[in-house]
C-alpha cells in the first residue's frame, strides 16, 4: 500500500515538470540562478559585489526634506547568519538597528501595462534574522521615465505598486497598494488591498527566509503568496480601499445642518415635577445601625508597639548616638481584635436616590438624523479597459524604510510577466536553500522528497486530488478484500451467480491473452487437439447455462403464481369483512 502511494506521488511529481529531473538536494557551493527563461524586467541574486555597486544607487537625499532625517543606514552583501547557508550564498542586509534605509535600481527595461500582457509578477526573499519588533521589508516600484533621477529616491517618491510586510508592535501586514491615477480629476490616491488572515504573517520572528511573491492579472484579479502558499486573493475593482472606480454620488461636501435642526429623538418631560419625598442630598452609604463593636476591641491600643525582643547593640554610645528606642512593630493584639476609635461599617443608603432627572417622552419637534444632500461626483468616472491597463509604468524599483531591527536580508528578487518564470527562478533558488536552512534553524523538515511534492502541489493544486486518491486508495482496497472475504450465510448457485456477472467457469477457455503468453511454449501438432477440447467445452458450457435459464424461468414463474393466489384470498377476506359490517 505505501508503494502504491510513493508511485502515485512520483507520478504526479514526473508529469508535473514534464521532462525535468527532480533532485534531491546536496549540501555544496552555492550556484547562483542564471539568467530565467521568459519575459523577465529585473532580476537580482547579489551573488556579484562589483555588479551590485554599478546596479544600486544609495539615496542622497533625506525623508521629508528634513536635514535630521537622513537615509543613513548602512546596506551589506554578506552571508545568512544561520549555519545552514550554503557556500557563496550572499545577500543584501540592512546592517543597523534605529535607521532609515533608500536604495533601488533601474529595471532592465520598463514594465508598461498594455495589452501584450498577461500577468504581472514580483517575487523576492526576505529573511528576518534577528526577528522584528517594528520596521518593514516592502518594496516599491517606481513610477517615472529613462531619466528618473534615483540619488534623490525618498518617501515621497511616486510609485506604482507597493508590495511585502511590514510590522509595528502587535499589528502585523502584508501590503499590496496601487497608486492609481483619476483620469478625470488627475488626483492620484493610494489603493489598498485586504489584508490576508493573521495566521498567515507568522514569518516576522521564525527567523526563516520567506519568499514573497504577488500576480496582478489583465483580467483584474490579483494573488499573494508567502513560500508559494496563497494567502489572498481579490480583485482590483472590488477588493482595494477606497475603490478604483469612485461612487457615481457622493455627499455635499458644502451643505451644513440648518442650526434649528432639531435631531433629539427623545426629551426630558417638561411636565414632570420632582416627588416631595425626593432627597437629592441623601447619601450613597450610611453606617450599618445594626454594627457591633467586636469584643476586645482596644479603643485606646497604639497600632504600633516596640518590638519586646529588640536589644540595643553593644556598640551603641547614648553620648554619640542618642538614647536608643528600640523599633517598633505592628500590635499584635490590634491584627486579633482591633485598635482605635471603632466606626461601624457603610451599607448602601435605602433612601438614596441621587439627583432627580425628568422622564424622556418622545420629541414632538423631532426632524430626524440630518444627512447632507447628495451630488454628482464630479470624480466620477467608468473604466473602458481593464484596472490593470491604466496602472502606470514601471521603470525603477527601491526599499525605502525605516526599521527598530537589523539584520533583515534579501535575495532573489525578479519581476516577470509570466508566473512560470518566477517559479522557475524559485526552484533554483529559494526551495534549494531550504532543505538546509530548515534543518540548521531547528525548524524541522518533512524531507526533501516530500518538500518537493508540496512544493509542485501549490504549482499545480490539481495534484492534491491526485494525492488524496493516492492516500485513500489503501483503505478502500482493504475494504474491498475484507467485504469479498466475508463468508456468505446463504447457500449460492455458482452456475447461476456465473450467469449473472459472466465470471469465467472452470471449463472456460483460457483469456486469448493467457494464450498468447504461452504461444512460444505449445507445440504446432498439440493446438488442434486443444482447439477440439475447447469447442467441446464451450459446447457443454453452452448446453449447461440454457439449462439453467430454464430452472430459473420455472422457478419465477411458479413464485408469481404463488404471490397471484395469496392476492386473491387476502381480496376475499377484506369482501367478507366488508359485507359483515354492512349487515351489522
Amino acid at each position: 500500500m505505501l508503494k502504491l502511494v510513493f508511485l502515485v506521488c512520483s507520478c504526479a511529481v514526473v508529469l508535473s515538470f514534464g521532462d525535468d529531473e527532480v533532485e534531491v538536494p546536496v549540501k555544496g557551493p552555492f550556484i547562483p540562478p542564471e539568467s530565467p527563461p521568459g519575459d523577465v524586467y529585473f532580476w537580482e541574486t547579489f551573488s556579484d559585489a562589483e555588479a551590485f555597486e554599478q546596479r544600486w544607487i544609495k539615496s542622497q537625499t533625506t525623508k521629508n526634506g528634513e536635514d535630521t532625517a537622513k537615509y543613513n543606514g548602512e546596506w551589506a552583501l554578506e552571508a545568512p547568519h544561520h549555519n545552514g547557508a550554503l557556500e557563496g550564498e550572499t545577500g543584501l542586509v540592512m546592517k543597523e538597528a534605529h535607521r532609515l534605509y533608500a536604495i533601488s535600481a533601474n529595471l532592465d527595461r520598463p514594465y508598461v501595462f498594455d495589452e501584450s500582457k498577461e500577468q504581472f509578477v514580483i517575487q523576492y526573499e526576505v529573511n528576518f534574522q534577528e526577528g522584528l519588533s517594528c520596521g518593514g521589508a516592502y518594496v516599491k516600484l517606481l513610477t517615472g521615465d529613462k531619466e528618473l533621477d534615483l540619488t534623490q529616491f525618498q518617501d515621497k517618491s511616486p510609485y506604482s505598486i507597493m508590495f511585502g510586510p511590514d510590522r509595528c508592535g502587535q499589528e502585523s501586514k502584508l501590503h499590496f497598494i496601487i497608486r492609481f491615477k483619476n483620469p478625470i480629476t488627475g488626483d492620484v490616491e493610494e489603493k489598498h488591498a485586504k489584508q490576508p488572515p493573521a495566521s498567515s504573517l507568522e514569518f516576522f520572528n521564525d527567523r526563516l527566509t520567506h519568499l514573497f511573491s504577488l500576480v496582478v492579472r489583465n483580467d483584474d484579479s490579483y494573488s499573494i503568496a508567502v513560500d508559494h502558499t496563497v494567502v489572498s486573493t481579490g480583485n482590483l475593482l472590488t477588493d482595494m480601499s477606497p475603490s478604483i472606480v469612485p461612487p457615481k454620488e457622493i455627499d455635499d461636501s458644502e451643505d451644513k445642518k440648518p442650526i434649528d435642526w432639531d435631531d433629539k429623538e427623545k426629551i426630558p418631560d417638561p411636565d414632570a415635577v420632582k416627588p416631595e419625598d425626593w432627597d437629592e442630598d441623601a447619601p450613597k452609604k450610611i453606617e450599618d445601625p445594626d454594627a457591633i463593636k467586636p469584643e476586645g476591641w482596644l479603643d485606646d491600643g497604639p497600632e504600633m508597639i516596640p518590638d519586646p525582643d529588640a536589644s540595643k547593640p553593644d556598640d551603641w554610645d547614648d553620648e554619640e548616638d542618642g538614647e536608643w528606642e528600640a523599633p517598633t512593630i505592628p500590635n499584635p493584639d490590634c491584627e486579633e481584635f482591633g485598635c482605635g476609635e471603632w466606626t461601624p461599617p457603610l451599607i448602601p443608603n435605602p433612601a438614596y436616590k441621587g439627583k432627580w432627572t425628568a422622564p424622556l417622552i418622545d420629541n414632538p419637534n423631532y426632524m430626524g438624523v440630518w444627512k447632507p444632500r447628495v451630488i454628482d461626483n464630479p470624480g466620477y468616472f467608468e473604466l473602458d479597459s481593464p484596472a490593470f491597463l491604466k496602472i502606470s509604468p514601471i521603470y525603477a524599483l527601491g526599499f525605502e524604510l525605516w526599521t527598530v531591527g537589523n539584520g533583515i536580508y534579501y535575495d532573489n528578487i525578479i519581476i516577470t510577466g509570466e508566473l512560470t518564470a518566477a517559479s522557475a527562478f524559485a526552484r533554483d533558488s529559494w526551495i534549494k536553500k531550504m532543505q538546509f536552512e530548515k534543518e540548521a534553524t531547528g525548524s524541522g523538515s518533512v524531507g526533501p522528497w516530500m518538500d518537493y511534492i508540496i512544493e509542485i502541489a501549490n504549482d499545480h493544486p490539481y495534484l492534491w486530488a491526485l494525492y488524496a486518491i493516492a492516500l485513500v486508495s489503501p483503505f478502500v482496497l482493504c475494504a474491498a478484500c475484507c467485504v469479498r472475504a466475508k463468508p456468505s450465510s446463504k447457500p449460492r448457485d455458482e452456475a447461476a451467480e456465473r450467469k449473472k456477472t459472466d465470471a469465467p467457469s472452470p471449463d472456460d477457455p483460457r483469456p486469448l491473452e493467457e494464450k498468447k503468453e504461452e504461444e512460444s511454449f505449445v507445440a504446432p501438432e498439440d493446438e488442434k487437439e486443444e482447439d477440439m477440447k475447447t469447442k467441446e467445452q464451450m459446447t457443454t458450457e453452452k448446453q449447461e447455462d440454457e439449462n439453467t435459464e430454464q430452472d430459473e424461468t420455472k422457478e419465477k414463474e411458479e413464485e408469481e403464481e404463488e404471490e397471484e393466489e395469496e392476492e386473491e384470498e387476502e381480496k376475499e377476506e377484506e369482501e367478507e369483512k366488508e359485507g359483515e359490517e354492512e349487515k351489522e
